[in-house]
């Protein structure tokens, strides 16, 4: 007879029941709304200032970008410091990393929106980001359908495994990212004082 007090597991490789995931897709939806709360509040879901950046007019993704990192790149640091996270690293791959990044690019300049500010616009009521939304849908089911060619091809060119900057450059992780966040603190400080808004 099974103890009362123990729960029910899956076997090993089954995905958990829906009502063990339901704790983590509500974390996921909360931390959903306040990231898309957050990026209307800061200002880059509107057009004119994301195609502001674009045109080197205005700065202010730029600075939200910046101090994302800073924050983002602090706290992780310092919980994998303290053992309370493990770092998942994707591997770079520089020819997906240029294509991929050269397909965003393109998309970004002719919708004037990111994946994330895209979602913020449709929230905020701007409906042509309803194009931005279908062409998401559109390029994953692009995606999908070419995933099985591009790991034969495009991910193994320039492939240098899962590697951090400061493991490829041999500095410790904890002085490199106090560095590099002093230097994006100054970068944004510079931004502040001498751009737009």
């Amino acid at each position: 007879m099974m103890d009362p007090g123990k729960t029910l597991q899956p076997p090993t490789g089954q995905p958990p029941s829906p009502v063990a995931a339901a704790p983590k897709l509500m974390a996921g939806v909360l931390f959903g709304l306040a990231f898309g709360f957050l990026l209307q509040k800061g200002g880059v879901g509107k057009f004119n200032v994301l195609i502001g950046q674009l045109l080197l007019q205005d700065f202010t993704v730029a600075k939200v970008m910046l101090t994302a990192i800073v924050v983002g790149m602090i706290g992780v640091f310092t919980l994998l410091h303290f053992g309370k996270v493990n770092l998942h690293i994707k591997p770079t791959r520089i020819g997906a990393n240029v294509i991929g990044g050269l397909l965003f690019g393109a998309g970004f300049a002719l919708l004037g929106y990111c994946p994330g500010t895209v979602a913020a616009a449709l929230g905020q009521g701007s409906w042509d980001a309803l194009f931005g939304m279908a062409g998401l849908v559109a390029g994953s089911w692009i995606f999908a359908g070419l995933s099985g060619w591009s790991k034969r091809t495009v991910e193994k060119w320039g492939d240098f495994g899962k590697v951090l900057l400061p493991d490829l450059l041999r500095l410790p992780r904890t002085a490199f990212a106090i560095g590099l966040a002093v230097v994006l603190i100054m970068i944004i400080l510079v931004l502040e004082r001498f751009t737009i808004r």
